[in-house]
């Protein structure tokens, strides 16, 4: 079984995080993938575009749900009579396993939080394992996860925190080089000691320990500026990639506009992704 779930792995949703996620794992998997704006998958290289959901998780027993906190509920209600022994991935902010639980009875869920740096293979994914998943499930998806950057496993009640700082904290970088108009390809060593600070401290301040919010915000800054660096998007388009409507990135950067530290964002995000919480 565990070889056939290796084979093959569907993603539902193709927005950036989607397509990063489908780009970094097709070299070792085979990828479905299925978006409701069909222009998205039109174009897709060395993966394959699914005609309709049900083909799609009638060919994979793995599958990422990548679509956006706000159209999670109603997906979930679309698909729950279908996804019956799937191994169940869900990337969406705020979403705690037992809400997918309660909908799609004793399913197997692994809640998983990747940045965008997953994009150049330097990414940062929190882990959290659902009560229905098995340790093999945990072993593969961190293997598949590893694919992408460094893998954090935490206790679910930790994910927020994750989300906060590894996934809404590239955007702070990102504003503060758009507003500052640094060059992401001269960042000197003071401005990039200055970000993992100030990261850190936000760490702190959602609930992380000193040792692990120093490794979350040394990983974030480091891969964030390397991604600014090898894309040649400017640091606001990149800022906009990782910035939902009404989502946890949107709540910490009005923060910041606002006036408040990076510490106070990572607080408006930790809150905004507790408040898309589903309890069930």
């Amino acid at each position: 079984m565990f070889k056939f779930l290796r084979k093959k792995i569907g993603i539902i949703g193709y927005g950036n995080m989607g397509q990063a996620i489908a780009a970094g794992i097709k070299s070792k998997y085979r990828v479905f993938v299925f978006d409701k704006e069909k222009t998205k998958i039109q174009a897709v290289s060395g993966i394959e575009a699914a005609v309709d959901i049900a083909y799609l998780i009638g060919q994979c027993q793995v599958i990422i749900l990548a679509v956006k906190p706000q159209d999670f509920e109603t997906a979930l209600e679309q698909l729950k009579g279908s996804l019956k022994d799937r191994l169940i991935i869900s990337i969406a902010a705020g979403i705690p396993t037992g809400y997918i639980e309660n909908i799609i009875k004793e399913a197997r869920v692994i809640r998983a939080m990747p940045n965008i740096a997953v994009k150049i293979a330097q990414g940062e994914s929190g882990l959290a394992k659902g009560a229905y998943a098995t340790n093999g499930d945990l072993a593969f998806v961190r293997e598949l996860f590893g694919l992408l950057g460094k893998v954090w496993e935490v206790s679910e009640e930790k994910i927020d925190g994750i989300t906060a700082i590894s996934g809404s904290g590239p955007a702070y970088i990102f504003y503060d080089m758009e507003i500052n108009g640094l060059n992401p390809l001269n960042i000197s060593s003071e401005i990039k000691n200055g970000y993992i600070r100030r990261l850190a401290e936000a760490a702190v301040a959602v609930g992380f320990n000193e040792k692990m919010g120093a490794d979350l915000a040394v990983s974030t800054a480091v891969s964030s500026i390397a991604l600014a660096a090898q894309t040649a998007q400017a640091p606001a388009v990149l800022r906009k990639m990782v910035t939902s409507p009404g989502g946890t990135t949107e709540a910490a950067i009005k923060t910041i506009i606002d006036g408040g530290s990076w510490a106070q964002a990572a607080i408006a995000a930790k809150k905004r992704a507790q408040e898309l919480s589903r309890k069930g």
